[in-house]
């Protein structure tokens, strides 16, 4: 798969500060995921279902740690 013409984007609550921040990209049947940090670096593809559930317990805490 060609990565040069994808879109990413950084969440709109992502400061600039330059902190820990992930990309997400629409690759249509599949989500992207990627560091902001080191952009060429290893990319994840998940289902939009995956997508779906990670997004809803990282806002219920259920990934914070201890």
């Amino acid at each position: 798969m060609s990565t040069s013409n994808i879109r990413w984007r950084k969440s709109t609550r992502s400061g600039h500060q330059g902190g820990e921040c992930v990309e997400v990209a629409n690759l249509t049947a599949m989500i992207g995921v990627r560091d902001s940090k080191d952009p060429n670096g290893s990319k994840l593809t998940i289902s939009p279902a995956a997508w779906t559930v990670f997004t809803r317990e990282v806002k219920g805490n259920a990934h914070d740690l201890p």
